[in-house]
């Protein structure tokens, strides 16, 4: 173990990686991502000022998007990198240098323990965090296109049925910046799907300022990436994380072809 993990004033030598790898050496051109998987907060933060319940919730983690994104890893042999922090600790699908890569507030609800930190204490959750979550997909990025290995960097995510009192209609969005090439196609493919709300670039728009690991992983490199949102009340059980990994894994394979 480093003398930096050992010295960390965020995680202790004992706690989580904030990486997990799931099928390394996944033969699919996909590489996976879900930077909101996890919802552990480091002992040294506690509670961060929140209950229980604040911390099973969304605001907390991207319900279900992890689960879709392990079973669509197995289904295409593909690797996969999940955040294993919650996003209150520091926001790894946003730029360390934007306002909210740690959260004071989120959606309604005031986020104590995020409140007045140095720039000392931003800084160590993102070295802590945020780095070695993007130092390992730009890692395995960086071997894939020295073995002139196809890549295409898809990113996995959920989004509440109600935000701040509005109801939104999506099933799924499709989210892209700079190239829109692979999720013209997917959108194309899930609006011919029957019974289907798609949004495109709903219910967020994708760009520098509130995305990362499409804008630095995929478009950086010039290689093609696309970002999916799942309405999280459809993958709140196997049956519909199975049914979305199903769906978009499909739609993947089709995109290849």
């Amino acid at each position: 173990m480093s003398s930096n993990r050992r010295k960390s004033s965020v995680l202790a030598a004992d706690e989580l990686a904030a990486c997990e790898v799931v099928n390394a050496q996944g033969r699919s051109p996909i590489v996976l991502a879900c930077e909101h998987a996890g919802k552990v907060l480091p002992r040294s933060l506690g509670s961060l000022g929140l209950t229980e319940a604040h911390l099973e919730a969304h605001i907390a983690w991207d319900i279900g998007a992890a689960e879709v994104a392990r079973r669509m890893a197995e289904r295409l042999d593909a690797p996969l990198y999940l955040q294993t922090y919650s996003r209150l600790v520091c926001d790894c699908n946003r730029h360390p240098s934007v306002g909210d890569f740690v959260p004071v507030r989120s959606e309604d609800i005031d986020i104590p323990g995020n409140v007045g930190l140095s720039t000392a204490q931003v800084e160590a959750r993102r070295s802590e965090v945020h780095a070695p979550f993007h130092d390992t997909i730009a890692a395995a990025i960086d071997r894939r296109l020295a073995q002139d290995r196809e890549t295409i960097v898809v990113s996995i995510h959920s989004f509440t049925p109600v935000f701040l009192g509005y109801n939104r209609p999506w099933h799924v969005g499709v989210l892209y910046n700079r190239d829109p090439a692979v999720a013209q196609k997917a959108l194309a493919a899930l609006r011919g799907q029957k019974g289907l709300c798609v949004g495109d670039n709903e219910p967020y728009s994708m760009s520098d300022e509130t995305d990362y690991t499409i804008p630095v992983h995929s478009e950086q490199r010039k290689l093609p990436g696309v970002e999916f949102e799942i309405r999280n009340d459809q993958i709140q059980n196997a049956g519909g994380q199975d049914d979305w990994a199903a769906r978009l894994s499909q739609l993947l394979l089709d995109t290849l072809r």
